[in-house]
């Protein structure tokens, strides 16, 4: 298993992106971990139900300093996904599916999406939460949307 800045520092290595964008992708790259693979692939970390979308108390810690502005220094993950074929390929389709959207794109699709609203039902579109997303959820929603490669 690997920390979520492992994961983290995969996206930001890619291309620099905001804050934002790299929650976003991170937390596709856990979901679809779940869909997949059957299990998680990060042990540090939950994702909660935020009001711009599913975040890592983890991530936003590392990472909150940049606020709106794009990350660009390269990062040194702690453990190497490269050498872990299945992660590796799960990370290349996460970033092939939606590293061409915006932070704000991702956002409006994580909205649409069942695991984040199911966490955020019950409160106001602009009302802080920090309601856990269900793993479980993740694994059920992404797997009936997967159509393969």
């Amino acid at each position: 298993m690997y920390s979520i800045n492992d994961i983290a520092a995969w996206f930001i290595n890619k291309e620099p992106m905001s804050d934002k964008k790299l929650q976003k992708l991170s937390y596709y790259a856990v979901a679809w971990g779940w869909a997949l693979l059957k299990r998680p692939i990060v042990s540090d970390t939950d994702f909660e139900a935020w009001v711009h979308g599913p975040v890592s108390p983890v991530l936003y810690a590392e990472y909150r300093q940049y606020g709106w502005t794009n990350i660009y220094e390269p990062a040194v993950p702690g453990k190497t996904i490269d050498n872990d074929e299945m992660v590796s390929d799960l990370m290349e389709s996460v970033w092939e599916t939606y590293g061409d959207k915006t932070g704000d794109e991702l956002e409006a699709l994580t909205h649409s999406e069942l695991p984040w609203k199911e966490a955020r039902r019950g409160l106001q579109s602009n009302q802080s939460s920090k309601n856990k997303i269900s793993p479980e959820t993740m694994e059920k929603f992404y797997s009936e949307i997967y159509i393969g490669d």
